[in-house]
C-alpha cells in the first residue's frame, strides 16, 4: 500500500531518536534520497512479501502483527515517534530473506519516513561500518550457534531415544533367543518319547487315537481362556491329584503346563480312554512336550511380534519412508513417540492417554511433529523425576475452534511464573550444567509456529503444567525454511 507523498523536513526527521545524532549533511541526504508519506487507517505492508522499504513512524498510531495459523496476532501497539519497522536486515543483502517478517497497519492518519531497502544498506554501510560488521556477526554468528546447538540437541534426544529402543529390544529378543533353546530341547525329549511310544505293543487304532489327541490339545492351546491365580491354582491341585492317582509320579510338574494350556481332568479321562492305563503315564509326558512347544512357540511368536511393532514404531517416529509433509494421523506420531521414550518413563510415570479417535488428520511435517513431542515429554518426564520421581503424564487430543489441541500435562512441580515467559527463549534452560542445550523448547516453537502456522503456549501450576500444541486443519503453504 503506497501513501501520499508529502513534504520532508531534515529537522524533523533528525528530531526522532533513531537519527538525532547525524550531521546536517546526512539529514538533508536521508530526505533528498528518502520520503515521508502519509497513511490513511489500513495495512502498510503485508508479512512475507518482498521487504522493500524502511519504516520510521514520525507521527501517528502504528500496529504490528504476526501470522499464527489462520489468524493475526498483534504483537506491538505504539504512538511513539521514531519506532521503525520494515527491511532492517537489508544490510545484510542477499545473503538471508528480503521479507517483511511481520505486518503492520495503522489506526489514524499516520507519517512515516520511508528510505528504500537499497539506500537504507548503503547507508548503514557507509556512515556505520564498524557497527554493520558488528551486527553481522552477531546476527550470523547466532543463527550458527543455534544451528550447531540445534544438531547436537537432536543427537542427545537421538541417543536418549536409542538407549531406549535398544532397552526395549532386547527383552523381547532375549525372550525369542531363550525359548528357542527350550523349544529344541523339547523337540528332542517329544522325539524320544515317540520312539518309546512307538517300540511298545501297541495298536495303530491306539498310537492313531494319541495322534488325534494330540492334534485337539495343540488346538485347546491356542483357545486357553485365562484364569485368576486362584483359579489356576486349585486347577493345578485337582490335575496334580488326578495324575498321582492314575500312576503318573511327577504330576506336580506338569499340572501347571496343563492348567496353562487350558485342560482340565475332564480332558485327562478323555486321554485315558482313549490309551488306556499302560500307555497312560508316556503319553502324558509325550503331551506334556506337545503343549510346551505350542506355548513356547507362542512366546516366539509374541516377542518377535513386539520386535516388530518396536521397529515400526521407529520407523514411524523417524519416517524415513514417508514424505516430507503429508497429512498424518497424530495419535500414530504420537503412539509411536510414546514407545520410542517408554525406557525413559520408568516405573514411577504412569502415562495415561486421551484421545479422540474422532479427529481428522492434518497437514504437517510428521518427523519434526515427533521432534516437538520427544522434547515435551522429555521436559515433563524430567520435571517429575527430578522433583519426586513420579507423577503422571496425560497426553490429551481435541478439538478446539477449529485447530487440533494436542496437550501434555503431567504433575511435577510446575514452571514458575517469573520465568514462564522466558522458557521459549533460545538457550534458555532450567536443566543443570551437561544435561540441556536450552533449545528444545526453542525448537519446538519454531517448527509449531513457523513452520506448521500453529501455536505453543504453557499453563503451569504445581502439580499440573499443560503444554499445549494447537495445529491448523486446512493446508497452508508449506514453509521449507529450516528451524
Amino acid at each position: 500500500m503506497s501513501g501520499q507523498i508529502v513534504a520532508c523536513s531534515p529537522q524533523e526527521i533528525g528530531s526522532l531518536f533513531l537519527f538525532e545524532k547525524l550531521s546536517a549533511e546526512q539529514l538533508g541526504r536521508l530526505c533528498a534520497q528518502g520520503r515521508v508519506e502519509l497513511f490513511q487507517p489500513g495495512p502498510v505492508y503485508t508479512e512475507g512479501d518482498p521487504a522493500t522499504c524502511f519504516f520510521v513512524m514520525i507521527e501517528g498510531t502504528v500496529v504490528l502483527s504476526r501470522r499464527v495459523g489462520g489468524d493475526d496476532v498483534e504483537v506491538t501497539r505504539t504512538s511513539q515517534p521514531g519506532v521503525y519497522a520494515g527491511a532492517m536486515q537489508a544490510y545484510l543483502g542477499d545473503r538471508v530473506r528480503q521479507v517483511y517478517n511481520n505486518s503492520m497497519r495503522v489506526t489514524e492518519p499516520t507519517r512515516f519516513f520511508v528510505l528504500p531497502a537499497d539506500l537504507f544498506a548503503d547507508v548503514m554501510r557507509e556512515w556505520f561500518p564498524m557497527a554493520v560488521h558488528l551486527l553481522e556477526g552477531l546476527f550470523f554468528g547466532t543463527k550458527n550457534t543455534q544451528a550447531m546447538i540445534g544438531q547436537r540437541e537432536r543427537l542427545l534426544a537421538l541417543g536418549s531415544l536409542s538407549a531406549g529402543l535398544t532397552h526395549e529390544l532386547n527383552n523381547p529378543a532375549a525372550a525369542a533367543v531363550r525359548a528357542t533353546a527350550t523349544l529344541r530341547e523339547r523337540v528332542a525329549k517329544m522325539r524320544h518319547k515317540l520312539a518309546l511310544i512307538a517300540e511298545g505293543p501297541f495298536s495303530r487304532d491306539c498310537l492313531a487315537s494319541l495322534i488325534e489327541i494330540q492334534e485337539r490339545t495343540a488346538e485347546r492351546v491356542a483357545k486357553a481362556p485365562v484364569l485368576s491365580p486362584l483359579e489356576a491354582s486349585d486347577r493345578e491341585d485337582t490335575l496334580s491329584d488326578w495324575l498321582e492317582d492314575h500312576g503318573f509320579d511327577q504330576g506336580w510338574q506338569v499340572a501347571p503346563t496343563f492348567v496353562q494350556a487350558g485342560l482340565d481332568v475332564d480332558w485327562l479321562e478323555q486321554v485315558a480312554a482313549a490309551v488306556g492305563e499302560e500307555i497312560l503315564p508316556n503319553a502324558v509326558g509325550w503331551l506334556n512336550y506337545t503343549i510346551e512347544t505350542e506355548l513356547l512357540m507362542n512366546e516366539i511368536e509374541d516377542s518377535t511380534t513386539r520386535i516388530s511393532h518396536l521397529v515400526d514404531a521407529a520407523k514411524q517416529y523417524s519416517q524415513l519412508d514417508r514424505a516430507p509433509y503429508r497429512v498424518v494421523d497424530v495419535h500414530e506420531l504420537l503412539d509411536s513417540t510414546l514407545l520410542m521414550l517408554s525406557g525413559k518413563f520408568g516405573p514411577g510415570i504412569e502415562v495415561v492417554k486421551e484421545y479422540d479417535r474422532t479427529l481428522p488428520p492434518v497437514p504437517a511435517y510428521p518427523a519434526e511433529l515427533n521432534q516437538v513431542w520427544t522434547n515435551l515429554l522429555d521436559n515433563a518426564v524430567s520435571a517429575m523425576k527430578s522433583a519426586s520421581g513420579q507423577g503422571t503424564l496425560t497426553v490429551r487430543t481435541a478439538l478446539d475452534h477449529e485447530r487440533l489441541l494436542v496437550e501434555f500435562r503431567d504433575t511435577g512441580p510446575g514452571v514458575p511464573p517469573e520465568i514462564k515467559d522466558r522458557i521459549f527463549d533460545p538457550f534458555f534452560t532450567t536443566k543443570p550444567v551437561g544435561e540441556g542445550t536450552g533449545l528444545g523448547l526453542d525448537i519446538s516453537w519454531r517448527i509449531v509456529v513457523n513452520k506448521h502456522h500453529g501455536t505453543l503456549r504453557v499453563e503451569s501450576v504445581p502439580g499440573d503444567t499443560r503444554f499445549q500444541v494447537l495445529l491448523p486443519l486446512t493446508a497452508e503453504t508449506p514453509d521449507e525454511e529450516p528451524v
